[in-house]
């Protein structure tokens, strides 16, 4: 099983059937400027890395997506989605971003949680969404991929003589199912509204579970039709929290940097 960082850069390239139009990338840890416990490509301004080594790690990003903007959210690990236009400013609080204009960047960043890219087989539009187990969950079984799905259903461009909207997804790196240990709580907040969730956890001692976070992402697009799923299929390869040279994982290490996932249109 080949890794998924690509050869020629330390970052991940989306390896999925997304329409010319589209672009996507997912940064590492690896290729910036900041000192450790940063090291070296952090791109979170909140975690108490030096601000001027945020900003070069972002001029970095920047450089790469040019002529798109990334645009960062303040993610407080819920449901609510910003659409993005050329003039949307940083740290609006919401946990997933979606655009039919070119120009901008969709962005998530993650340090054990999933990022979940996605767009319409047509590409003319995109989104990107933070999923934690919180916003994964949602309320009455309507999460951030929910509420995602819904955007893309009622706001993607169409023709008079297109056929139905399709969307794909892709899945990048998370804490694993062999390093997510939740309580109960978690596995309630999932099976009371989809009992068959339950297989996604794997019971263990003292009333502690572990976790299948991409598992349950994948079960919540196929319920929504979204069967063309690529990326962290939940081996241990896109595991955060095991790849230390790799990835940022803040539940290895408390005091952690953060990688971002983010599509755009060119």
């Amino acid at each position: 099983m080949t890794s998924p960082i690509a050869s020629d850069t330390d970052w991940l390239q989306p390896d999925w059937s997304a329409p010319a139009s589209v672009r996507a990338l997912c940064t590492t840890r690896n290729g910036g400027y900041s000192a450790p416990p940063y090291n070296s490509l952090n791109l979170g301004s909140h975690v108490g890395d030096k601000a001027a080594d945020v900003l070069r790690n972002r001029t970095k990003l920047q450089e790469r997506l040019a002529p798109a903007r990334p645009v960062y959210l303040n993610q407080v690990h819920g449901t609510e989605l910003v659409e993005l236009g050329q003039y949307t400013p940083d740290d609006l609080a919401a946990d997933g971003a979606y655009t039919c204009e070119r120009g901008v960047a969709c962005s998530i960043m993650v340090a054990d949680c999933l990022p979940v890219l996605l767009c319409d087989t047509r590409g003319r539009m995109v989104g990107a969404v933070h999923a934690g187990w919180r916003g994964l969950a949602g309320v009455g079984g309507v999460g951030v991929l929910e509420e995602m799905h819904k955007r893309f259903m009622q706001e993607a461009p169409v023709q008079p003589n297109d056929s139905a909207i399709e969307v794909i997804a892709w899945l990048g790196p998370c804490i694993g199912p062999r390093a997510f240990e939740v309580g109960a709580d978690v596995v309630q907040a999932f099976v009371q509204d989809c009992p068959d969730a339950e297989q996604h956890f794997l019971p263990q001692t003292k009333g502690k579970y572990l976790a299948n976070l991409q598992g349950l992402a994948r079960q919540k697009l196929a319920a929504l039709g979204v069967i063309q799923v690529f990326g962290n299929d939940g081996a241990d390869m896109w595991c955060t929290a095991s790849n230390r040279s790799q990835f940022f994982s803040h539940r290895r290490d408390r005091i952690s940097g953060r990688q971002l996932a983010c599509i755009w249109l060119r």
